[in-house]
């Protein structure tokens, strides 16, 4: 995987898709910054980047990944692979339905992916390893992002498939459900209490089906 590091960029995620579109970056590759200016987070809010922190985005095709997982599912999935990653440095972190890195009950970062033509997947990742604005928490554990980097594209390098992430990850969804989730079709905050995960990685909430889509 081409991996490229800048000093400091307004967004990662940005500029890997303009250079996938462009065709001046193919897939597996990489981009991420020490410093992130102009950062994008859910539903397009901006990303407060402090310093320190890891700012990261790549892209892969989707061939090059397990045909089985659900495309809106994806965030989700490269999500929980880094997780599991930090938990067996010896972080609590824990992921909140669809798409939040939680510490106990704050905020320490999100994902976000996008689909490009010839299913070229992109995932943007943001996560408070040394820093957090007010209100956020950042990793509990101290931890260099050089090293977290290394360790985790070996790890995307496996045979990881959907359904064995997904029989974790239901069992951790419980947690989940004492907190709440953006519905942009209602655009407010919504309830999770009650919601039922299914196994595209969707809920059922309300008798409605959602599905993360970010």
């Amino acid at each position: 995987m081409e991996i490229i590091c800048f000093e400091e960029i307004n967004s990662t995620h940005i500029y890997l898709i303009e250079t996938v579109k462009n065709e001046k970056i193919t897939p597996p590759a990489a981009v991420y910054a020490k410093k992130q200016n102009d950062g994008i987070g859910s539903r397009g809010n901006r990303w407060r980047s402090l310093e320190g922190n890891l700012f990261l985005s790549f892209c892969v095709k989707r061939s090059d990944i397990d045909p089985a997982l659900p495309i809106q599912s994806t965030s989700i999935y490269f999500s929980y692979i880094l997780k599991e990653l930090l938990n067996k440095k010896g972080s609590k972190i824990w992921l909140k339905w669809p798409n939040d890195f939680y510490i106990e009950d704050k905020k320490a970062g999100g994902v976000i992916t996008a689909v490009l033509k010839d299913e070229i997947i992109v995932c943007s990742i943001g996560l408070n390893l040394k820093n957090a604005p007010q209100d956020f928490a950042k990793l509990d554990i101290d931890i260099d992002r050089e090293n977290l980097l290394q360790s985790y594209f070996l790890k995307l390098k496996e045979d990881i498939f959907w359904k064995d992430i997904f029989r974790k990850y239901k069992v951790e969804f419980l947690q989940s459900t004492k907190y709440s989730f953006y519905d942009k079709w209602l655009q407010k905050r919504v309830s999770l209490e009650g919601a039922l995960l299914q196994n595209d990685g969707s809920i059922i909430l309300n008798n409605k089906r959602i599905y993360s889509l970010r």
